[in-house]
């Protein structure tokens, strides 16, 4: 019974703010002198998808990964000269000559993998820092596009579990329009220069 109310009890709260929120932009709100709101909401997701910050940085992360998989790539090659050599030539080398060289492949197959371990991590936080930057240069035009659309409250569309919004209310293509035209142009690129 406990797990049940457990689980409950958040949609219960959630159910007691929506009706709260009813009340307060109901008629009888009005009355007591509060203006109706208005709640827009923004989907981030394809913000950062279509925006010309998102495809930056994107872009910027994909470079990132393409120099990790090169790393990776060059590791994985060592290896598996060492193990083509170990195949070939094993059975020719003296049994500590054999030992010492299969000792230096599962050591390199360790750093590898501690290697990829390394670079997955660093490239989730590389991801992450890039979304909290797109994020933070989004939020001011969120803040303006709501302003100038009249909004009291802008919310995300996945974060706060939007069920239903009238077409109106969605102002991501208002809020990917602005922040393309605040983003300083992006300097065209050369022939032959990435």
């Amino acid at each position: 019974m406990s797990a049940r109310l457990t689980r409950i009890l958040p949609a219960f709260a959630a159910a007691a703010a929506l009706v709260s929120g009813l009340v307060w932009w109901s008629p009888a709100g009005q009355a007591q002198g509060l203006a109706p709101s208005r709640i827009g909401f923004v989907d981030l997701q394809r913000v950062l998808a279509r925006s010309q910050a998102g495809a930056a940085a994107r872009d910027q992360l994909e470079k990132e990964r393409g120099a990790m998989q090169k790393q990776v790539d060059g590791t994985r090659n060592e290896i598996q000269k060492l193990q083509e050599e170990l195949e070939k030539k094993g059975q020719l080398l003296a049994p500590e000559s054999r030992r010492e060289k299969q000792e230096t492949l599962e050591r390199k197959v360790r750093d590898a993998r501690r290697l990829m371990d390394d670079l997955q991590k660093e490239l989730q936080k590389k991801e992450q820092e890039l979304t909290v930057k797109v994020l933070n240069d989004i939020s001011g035009v969120v803040a303006q596009v709501g302003k100038e659309r009249g909004f009291s409250v802008v919310v995300e569309k996945r974060g706060a579990a939007v069920i239903w919004g009238a077409p109106e209310a969605d102002i991501t293509e208002d809020i990917i329009k602005a922040a393309n035209n605040s983003a300083p142009a992006a300097a065209p690129k050369q022939p032959g220069k990435p």
